[in-house]
């Protein structure tokens, strides 16, 4: 399993899968993206799968659905609520599920 050692910001920007955005909050930061799907039920088959996934990695991200739209959020509360490279691992496993 990836460190969940916080990285800075230089760092999760050189590291930052495409299609993810970086937000900084006032406390901590997080990795976001949203995915667009056909439908409802496909949205759906993709929240279970990333939830297996992140079970797998006990990690485990913020997911928001309104229809054909998930948006999934990541950061490491151990971490300060800050990004680490467990976030990064798990956003690219986020993506291969989505393709």
């Amino acid at each position: 399993m990836p460190a969940r050692d916080a990285l800075t910001d230089k760092q999760i920007d050189a590291a930052l899968p495409e299609g993810w955005r970086r937000i900084q909050a006032e406390i901590g930061n997080r990795i976001s993206r949203e995915f667009r799907f056909a439908n409802f039920r496909t949205a759906m088959g993709f929240i279970v799968r990333v939830g297996f996934e992140a079970e797998a990695m006990d990690h485990h991200p913020e997911l928001f659905n309104v229809y054909d739209r998930v948006a999934v959020a990541l950061t490491t509360h151990d971490a300060g609520d800050r990004v680490t490279e467990t976030d990064l691992e798990l956003a690219r496993r986020i993506d291969a599920l989505a393709d």
